[in-house]
Order: structure tokens, then C-alpha cells, then sequence
């Protein structure tokens, strides 16, 4: 029986641990390829664990983006609704101050016009002198 190329155990002996007893060297070479492939597997676990290590911190780092940003959301979320009540109170105390303003001019027998202050008064415009070479419309 001939010796098998490595990373096979040699052909008499079916496992490394045991002693070639035909050729000592063969014994060396069936225990540097076991080393070798000890090594390859060693390898391959870690860089399994470097992996499943970085995928963990991705994770990880990800959900503690998730956190943040649902705070943020959340806080974003309490100050709409925090203005929310605030402009329904001014409109209510809106509404409460035009009828008290009602109420008043109903007592004193004033016309109630809430339009009045939004237009600019004209009173005052026929007073202006004209002078030469103005353009008058008539």
C-alpha cells in the first residue's frame, strides 16, 4: 500500500493518533497535516465568530438607532399634540372674547362688525393738495 497525498491519513493507519509503523517520516507528515487542517478549522471558527460578532454590533448598533429615533419621534409626536391643546384653547378664548365683544355692543346698540380691522380706513384722501403735473383720476 502506498502512502495517500496529504491532508488523507496515511493508507495503514485509519486515524492520526495512532503510530505509522511502517515509515516514521509518513507518521510526520499524518500529524503536520493535521496540524494544518487543525489550523484551517481553527481559522474558520474564528473568523465564523468575527462574523457573527460584527453582525451582532450591527445589530446592536441598530437598534439603538431604532431607539433614538422612535424618541424622537415620540417627542416630536408630544409637542404636536402639546400645541395642539394650546391652539384649541386660544380658539376657544377667541370664540369667548368675540362674544363677550357682541355681547357689549349689543348693550350699547352698536353694530357688531369683526371685517372692520382688517381693512385700511381711506378717510383723509380727498384732503391731499394736488399739485402741478400730478395725474388726478376722476
Amino acid at each position: 500500500m502506498a502512502p495517500c497525498v496529504p491532508p488523507y491519513p496515511c493508507c495503514c493507519c485509519p486515524s492520526y493518533e495512532e503510530n505509522c509503523p511502517r515509515q516514521p517520516k509518513l507518521t510526520i507528515i499524518c500529524l503536520r497535516v493535521k496540524l494544518e487542517i487543525e489550523r484551517r478549522e481553527s481559522t474558520a471558527i474564528k473568523e465564523g465568530l468575527e462574523y457573527k460578532a460584527k453582525k451582532h454590533q450591527a445589530r446592536e448598533s441598530h437598534l439603538e438607532c431604532h431607539h433614538k429615533l422612535q424618541a424622537r419621534i415620540q417627542e416630536a409626536e408630544d409637542m404636536i399634540q402639546e400645541q395642539h391643546l394650546i391652539i384649541e384653547a386660544l380658539v376657544e378664548e377667541i370664540s369667548s372674547l368675540l362674544q363677550t365683544i357682541r355681547g357689549l355692543q349689543d348693550d350699547n346698540g352698536a353694530p357688531f362688525d369683526d371685517e372692520s380691522e382688517d381693512e385700511p380706513e381711506e378717510e383723509g384722501l380727498e384732503d391731499i393738495p394736488v399739485g402741478e403735473g400730478d395725474i388726478v383720476d376722476e
